[in-house]
């Protein structure tokens, strides 16, 4: 691999140790790893990417997604629906989705992340109809380049038995345990610097059952892979636990084995103090999704009281059909903007967002690896062009990313490799695909 230099970025937003932000700073690049950091670094033979007028910050990490929702954004019907009401519209619609809307449906979402910053994320896949499996998307974000931790989700409780899914889209649970091995021993990859690691993920309380919650924490220690589900994201949510299991849902997950610094929790909008303690206690992680939580009148998840507790907290554009945007540096706005509608204009600085976005990322998807820009790092970067008009008359560029933007990257680096360039896909034909993708959403819309 050729070496790569990102050369004089007016400023390198290292989110090391010390939190260090370089003027003229330069990224060398070999072998997918950054060499060195500094000013005037000598790269004979070097590919160049002339970062004057940028800001460089670490690669965005995504911590929740539905990829295949791409496929259902602003779908009538669903649109100004809570979350339960929500879903049991949308559940008929993808109940007609197969391999190919999976395929391409994650190519979108996985591109859309891309242009916003995003060199990692995770994706939660918890529906298979009409022979859909995990490998779909993956073989997508392998398309795409970007670095991806895909979880075998499930549900296995349909209405007949009390759950909120249709009957047609659940699963038997010795079927969903027998895939969640099979996607583990073929796809994961433990080494530092995977491109592609694997976790569990059974969808949430109301749609599995509580046996299947501990299988799949045993199975998931047994194999040492992340569990990913969601938890506590509106009062609907919080209801169903206190109804069905007596406990609220920090109280069941720590029943059933799920905390820990191998878990993390989608949403957690509702979230009490005691919860957020074990939290802090276990290392158990967050996934915040400010937006989604925001179009489906959840309310405000407790990212100030997460972060002073000490419970490691990242970003997470949630699904297409439910936030209904993917771009992960206009997350990282809205999440201090709604702090500071809850606790004040200081709740939450531009810079502590821009950390939660990247460094926190990376904790809570277990990578320690990634989320900073230093030696021996792995080599995912974001390149920003603050000479456009949304940043013009910044005094900070580096406050003005998340105040003002650019939302759109220039550049972007995935293990020493431009997945974008100048603003465009390097690794896919972009427009091809989104034809596609339109053909078939008119295809389920008819």
């Amino acid at each position: 691999m050729t070496d790569l230099l990102i050369r004089n970025a007016d400023v390198l937003v290292t989110m090391n140790a010390t939190r260090q932000e370089l003027s003229g700073a330069d990224v060398l690049v070999r072998d997918g790893v950054v060499h060195a950091v500094g000013s005037g670094l000598a790269a004979p033979g070097a590919e160049v990417i002339e970062a004057s007028g940028c800001v460089v910050t670490p690669g965005l990490v995504n911590t929740h997604h539905h990829l295949y929702q791409t496929l259902t954004r602003a779908v009538p019907g669903g649109q100004d629906a809570l979350l339960f009401g929500w879903l049991k519209t949308l559940y008929p619609i993808w109940a007609r989705f197969g391999p190919e809307e999976m395929f391409v449906s994650a190519q979108v979402g996985l591109a859309e992340l891309a242009l916003s910053g995003c060199t990692m994320t995770s994706d939660h896949l918890y529906l298979y109809p009409n022979g859909s499996r995990l490998d779909d998307t993956i073989a997508a974000a392998g398309e795409v380049g970007l670095r991806f931790h895909p979880t075998r989700g499930a549900m296995s409780i349909g209405e007949s038995a009390g759950g909120l899914p249709p009957d047609a889209l659940v699963e038997r649970e010795p079927v969903i345990l027998e895939d969640m091995i099979r996607v583990v021993d073929r796809f994961h990859d433990p080494r530092p610097g995977a491109m592609l690691r694997v976790g569990l993920a059974p969808c949430s309380p109301f749609s599995v059952s509580r046996e299947l919650m501990r299988d799949a924490a045993l199975l998931a220690r047994d194999k040492q892979v992340m569990l990913h589900t969601h938890l506590a994201e509106n009062d609907e949510d919080v209801a169903y636990s206190l109804a069905q299991f007596g406990c609220r849902p920090g109280q069941y997950a720590q029943d059933l084995g799920w905390t820990g610094a191998d878990v993390w929790h989608a949403h957690c909008v509702k979230l009490e103090g005691s919860e957020i303690e074990l939290f802090s206690r276990s290392r158990t992680g967050v996934a915040h999704c400010p937006c989604s939580n925001c179009r489906l009148g959840s309310g405000i998840a407790p990212v100030r009281a997460m972060r002073d507790a000490g419970v490691n907290v990242g970003l997470g554009v949630d699904g297409s059909a439910s936030n209904d945007a993917g771009n992960l540096v206009a997350e990282a706005r809205m999440a201090m903007l709604l702090q500071r509608v809850a606790r004040g204009a200081d709740a939450m600085s531009a810079r502590e967002v821009l950390e939660i976005a990247t460094l926190g990322g990376a904790q809570v998807l277990g990578r320690d690896d990634l989320g900073s820009v230093e030696p021996g790092k792995r080599a995912d970067l974001a390149v920003w062009d603050m000479r456009g008009v949304e940043a013009a008359g910044s005094w900070d560029p580096v406050a003005a990313l998340v105040l003002c933007g650019p939302t759109r990257v220039r550049h972007l680096v995935v293990e020493g490799r431009q997945v974008v360039r100048d603003g465009q896909m390097q690794t896919l034909d972009l427009p091809r695909v989104l034809d596609r993708q339109r053909r078939m959403a008119v295809r389920l819309a008819g």
